[in-house]
């Protein structure tokens, strides 16, 4: 059983770096700059963000240990994790609406080639995410996930765009250097945070039977 979830998640890392490569390529071969890879990204962390939320709804059972509402706890009911959904589809969004606003906000003429680019490259990581969800959503049948746990852990994903909006204007005229920042550090936090949820999930697993 360890070896073939091993298995797995050694098969989703590669994928997911796979996703990030297909973004580098077009990236490299259309010359793009930081705001048609920051598109993608967009674009990626909105898939992130559906299938996550859509999780939450798939829970059968699960835990609120340390979650709470207006400061106080919350039972694991039917309530709590229709309204915890719709609590993170409407926050997560307000974050993502910012970001387009400031993406539109540049006023960049793209071709269509980059728009096909663009939208391929969306593409791939819609099915990378899919494939991922399924994978979370068995696992989660196994077990009893914590519904704080699984609600807030998208946004670490968008933490490589604040830092390129944050620390961006320091590569002024080095578009190329903008462009190496975010992929390396983009690629690098969506392995690192695949493996921390998949190795908090295993710490966490509590099966049916042993409840």
């Amino acid at each position: 059983m360890n070896l073939t979830r091993h298995f797995q998640v050694t098969n989703s890392v590669v994928a997911l770096v796979l996703s990030n490569l297909v973004t580098i390529c077009f990236a490299v071969v259309q010359i793009w700059d930081i705001f048609e890879v920051m598109l993608v990204y967009w674009g990626q962390s909105i898939i992130i963000g559906v299938f996550n939320g859509k999780r939450i709804l798939d829970l059968k059972q699960f835990s609120t240990k340390g979650f709470r509402v207006n400061n106080q706890p919350v039972k694991p009911t039917r309530e709590t994790q229709v309204s915890t959904a719709w609590f993170f589809f409407i926050h997560y969004g307000f974050f993502h609406f910012g970001y387009l606003i400031f993406l539109l906000s540049q006023e960049k003429h793209m071709s269509g080639i980059a728009i096909f680019g663009i939208t391929i490259c969306i593409l791939v990581f819609l099915v990378n995410h899919g494939f991922s969800y399924r994978q979370n959503r068995q696992r989660d049948l196994s077990r009893t996930p914590n519904i704080g746990t699984i609600m807030f852990f998208p946004y670490a994903r968008i933490i490589p765009m604040h830092f390129t909006i944050i620390f961006g204007s320091s590569f002024a005229g080095d578009g190329r250097g903008t462009l190496i920042f975010f992929l390396g550090l983009k690629t690098v936090a969506d392995v690192i945070m695949h493996m921390v949820e998949h190795y908090g999930a295993k710490r966490q697993q509590v099966t049916h039977a042993g409840l």
